[in-house]
């Protein structure tokens, strides 16, 4: 790996009794990014609507214990405000959303719901409550206007989407820069002592994804019944990456925003893998198919289904040149980490210590040089 530097890891003393307000807490990132919170000591609050799977990470994970649990839908104001300004954050964590592209061909009124005006009413609560200090607002690489290129879109990229997920992501990249130029102006840092940052990562992978259209629990479901997993798009190239790769992005993006010079990094970062781990879904899937071993099989599907992005990649630069952020993992490493995964689970095993300890594994990956 090209490392310059040592990378940080979170730190404990920034997050130890810090109060943290997590939207998505029930989901895939917001599972996983409640548990390492807790691990670090934070006093965290979740918000957000009832796990949308069985199984699900939140109950196999039992992320339920490390924080106090409140259900809410993001369109409920008056409801998210009340669960903000209560609990008093320091910190904000925006990833709740309907992260699904097919999906939001079929509700597309839904999406914009929620991924819109959604993160509307959120930062119209942080707004509201005095404490809070640092905001992060976890949009999606398919924020940006797709022309296929073949080198990442960098933050000042033009913002886009051809479908209504992707153009949801956009706005709420627009509607977030909006709340931080009309309330929370860089210029005016010293007064208010509030920073908001967006956060647009790639397609994370990990333990705890069993979402519907989702190549991971897909070939997963496929490989535990035997059944040959039917792929529509094995020529699309997407930016892979482990979910513990742009949690950590976040994490250290929040650190920054916590700290004296915050209003330097209240902008848009890019949490993407390195170059040669962007591959197309089907090389993917042979590769999960020799990790998982027998019973492992897919096929290509006959029905494309709807239009989705041929070619994505992130550059993200700007988090390794100011957050110290890089990529830790490669690709064949968090499909290996991904398979253990759920061996375990499907064993029966303590799920809660499993995704504990590939934290703790993950955080040694982040300080180490090679």
């Amino acid at each position: 790996m090209e490392d310059v530097v040592t990378p940080p890891a979170p730190s404990a003393d920034t997050w130890a009794g810090r109060r943290v307000f997590l939207t998505g807490h029930t989901g895939f990132k917001g599972g996983w990014l409640a548990l390492w919170l807790s691990s670090r000591g934070a006093v965290v609050r979740g918000y957000g609507l009832d796990p949308d799977t069985t199984p699900n990470l939140f109950s196999a994970a039992r992320v339920g214990d490390v924080l106090d649990d409140v259900r809410g839908d993001l369109r409920d104001g008056a409801r998210l405000h009340a669960a903000m300004q209560a609990f008093q954050p320091e910190v904000v964590f925006h990833l709740a959303a309907q992260p699904l592209v097919r999906l939001s061909y079929d509700d597309p009124v839904l999406t914009y719901e929620v991924n819109v005006v959604g993160t509307a009413r959120l930062l119209d609560a942080v707004r509201r409550t005095p404490s809070a200090r640092a905001v992060v607002v976890v949009t999606s690489d398919k924020c940006y206007a797709n022309r296929e290129w073949l080198w990442g879109y960098r933050e000042g990229d033009t913002l886009g989407g051809y479908d209504p997920y992707s153009s949801s992501k956009a706005c709420a990249e627009i509607v977030s820069a909006a709340f931080r130029q009309s309330y929370f102006p860089v210029e005016q840092y010293a007064e208010h002592r509030v920073a908001i940052a967006t956060a647009r990562a790639g397609n994370v992978i990990g333990g705890g994804d069993w979402a519907a259209d989702r190549l991971m629990p897909d070939l997963l479901r496929g490989f535990l019944s035997g059944t040959p997993v039917a792929i529509r798009r094995p020529g699309a190239t997407r930016p892979w990456q482990h979910v513990l790769e742009p949690l950590h992005g976040y994490l250290l993006l929040a650190e920054k925003l916590l700290s004296a010079d915050g209003a330097r990094y209240a902008t848009a970062f890019n949490f993407g893998p390195r170059d040669e781990d962007a591959k197309p879904v089907g090389s993917v899937a042979d590769r999960m198919v020799h990790a998982w071993g027998e019973g492992a099989d897919w096929v290509q599907d006959g029905d494309p289904g709807v239009h989705e992005a041929g070619l994505l990649k992130l550059d993200a630069s700007r988090a390794r040149a100011e957050l110290g952020w890089q990529p830790r993992m490669n690709l064949g490493l968090a499909l290996d980490w991904l398979v253990d995964w759920y061996k375990a689970e499907h064993r029966g095993d303590d799920m809660h210590a499993m995704t504990l300890r590939q934290i703790r594994q993950y955080e040694a990956l982040a300080t180490s040089r090679d």
